[in-house]
């Protein structure tokens, strides 16, 4: 089901977001089941991942209406960096994004969720975390991702999954996750409009946001 932006009636919203990508095989999975139930997502992504294999993939994103976003170059723990490292990190992902697809992202997620004082006052991008089900884990079936979101997704919240080269679990969960959240009355938005349709400023210094509502 899909909505109209500027529906600000609509109270149930959230966000799903996945990390790690792009890569050929996972990532244009995720991709059919977005556009299967005619939803978007917001893809936090490794500038290392970018090259002329996975440009198809970064233009379908954005061509279904989702949102690519920041996720450092190399997937380090920056919080352990030096300050010219954390600002290459974020430098580096932001230019060759929009080299390869003309968008500038607007939003960054911190790999391992790992920040820093230093980052916070370096980098110039609302930081993401999220609702996560510990779907990096191999160990943790499709049926135990689903009810663990189920569960605990609320209305403002941001979804936090991965779609790392190899990460079937998470795909084969998605019909559950997406139609689950349905039933329960809820709507999919990328993150940009999740902030904009809940009239919240991203923009607080220090803050990691997990739910738009709090």
């Amino acid at each position: 089901m899909t909505i109209q932006k500027d529906d600000i009636t609509v109270k149930k919203l959230v966000a799903l977001t996945f990390d790690d990508g792009p890569n050929t095989d996972t990532t244009p999975l995720i991709l059919d089941k977005l556009q299967q139930y005619g939803i978007t997502a917001s893809f936090f992504i490794c500038g290392c991942h970018i090259n002329e294999d996975t440009k198809g993939i970064m233009t379908r994103q954005l061509t279904l209406g989702c949102e690519i976003e920041n996720h450092s170059w190399s997937h380090s723990d920056m919080s352990i960096m030096e300050p010219e490292e954390i600002r290459d990190e974020i430098a580096q992902t932001n230019n060759k994004i929009f080299e390869i697809v003309g968008v500038k992202p607007k939003f960054f997620r911190p790999p391992y969720i790992s920040t820093s004082p230093v980052m916070f006052d370096l980098i110039e991008l609302p930081f993401v975390n999220g609702v996560a089900c510990s779907d990096w884990d191999p160990e943790v079936g499709v049926e135990e991702r689903a009810s663990t979101l189920l569960t605990h997704v609320n209305d403002g919240d941001i979804i936090l999954l991965h779609d790392f080269s190899g990460n079937i679990n998470t795909v084969n969960a998605m019909d559950q996750i997406i139609t689950g959240l349905q039933d329960k009355g809820f709507h999919f938005v990328t993150v940009s409009e999740l902030f904009t349709m809940k009239g919240v400023d991203a923009m607080l210094k220090h803050k990691l946001w997990t739910n738009v509502n709090q």
